[in-house]
């Protein structure tokens, strides 16, 4: 007998949160419901470059127990590398000393995602230096991602890759074309973000979903418009969530499905507050079930082991 899809788990990113310190944002997000965190590596809540890191990341993950919460370690910080350049260097910048300080970077957030428990590390590729062909980039990207997926490989947590609009790997068929020159590692998978679907992607979300099933390791949710790479709160863009949760709940996925708002942390308390209802309507009409409510238990200890527009990219 066929055995029931996992039901769907809610996460809140941390990083539409960065007006709150992250045991107040995490206390906040456990409060409204939510089962998990995408917890972004970031100067202002857990700083992957200043001292004591493995101490001050055992006690996030004492708190993170102590709520019920999981988490998925998300990488996207604009200016945690270099505060003159948004997602600064990246694993394509030419010079060897900066590329590999993002490299650092990633190997560091493989250690503490599985110190923490994660399900997943979230990277991106960045953009290709300028001056070089997309040939000259794609050549080169294999080489720069290696330690990043040495580090999945030893930690044993999965690295997801999210395409980005302006990155190398900007879409799904090129997420694609990336497993099948690395020869399709285990360890490498996919962060699916289903605002990117709607904005540049050739089919539909809900397709999109269908699509990227077997890579699955993570997903970021928002609303966006077509052609327009702007994450909105839900309900100021065009996309039909109940299409898009039924296919993610058929798919058996089992990671966290984190609302990604990063430019609304002005507001973001009220936003967390906003978004969860309205995914759990969206889930209902869907006909998709969602992880069970009621009093947190403490879970078990982590394991030691077209182109669009561009409008202020998140």
């Amino acid at each position: 007998m066929t055995s029931a899809p996992a039901p769907l788990r809610l996460g809140y990113g941390t990083n539409g949160l960065t007006d709150l310190r992250l045991d107040d944002a995490l206390g906040l997000l456990a409060d409204l419901g939510y089962d998990g965190v995408g917890l972004t590596l970031d100067h202002m809540h857990h700083d992957p470059l200043a001292p004591h890191l493995a101490a001050r990341t055992a006690r996030v993950a004492g708190r993170l127990a102590e709520l019920g919460l999981a988490v998925t370690v998300e990488t996207g910080a604009r200016y945690v590398l270099d505060p003159r350049e948004k997602h600064g260097p990246g694993l394509l910048d030419p010079d060897p000393g900066r590329r590999a300080r993002r490299t650092g970077l990633l190997t560091t957030a493989a250690q503490v995602a599985a110190d923490l428990g994660a399900h997943a590390l979230h990277c991106f590729t960045g953009a290709a230096p300028p001056g070089a062909t997309a040939e000259e980039a794609w050549a080169a990207l294999p080489d720069a991602l290696a330690p990043v997926l040495e580090a999945s490989r030893s930690t044993g947590v999965p690295l997801a890759l999210e395409p980005e609009p302006g990155h190398l790997v900007a879409t799904l068929a090129d997420f694609h074309r990336l497993r099948t020159a690395l020869g399709d590692p285990g360890e490498l998978g996919l962060t699916l973000d289903v605002g990117h679907c709607q904005c540049l992607e050739p089919e539909p979300p809900a397709a999109c979903v269908r699509e990227a099933a077997p890579w699955l390791r993570h997903v970021q949710i928002e609303d966006m418009r077509r052609g327009v790479h702007e994450h909105l709160p839900f309900g100021e863009g065009e996309i039909d969530f109940p299409p898009v949760l039924a296919a993610l709940a058929a798919t058996g996925y089992q990671g966290l499905t984190v609302v990604e708002l990063p430019r609304h942390s002005h507001a973001g308390p009220a936003q967390a507050a906003h978004a969860l209802p309205f995914l759990r309507r969206a889930a209902r009409e869907a006909g998709a079930a969602l992880a069970p409510a009621g009093p947190r238990t403490r879970p078990s200890a982590p394991p030691t082991r077209t182109t669009p527009r561009q409008e202020a990219p998140a």
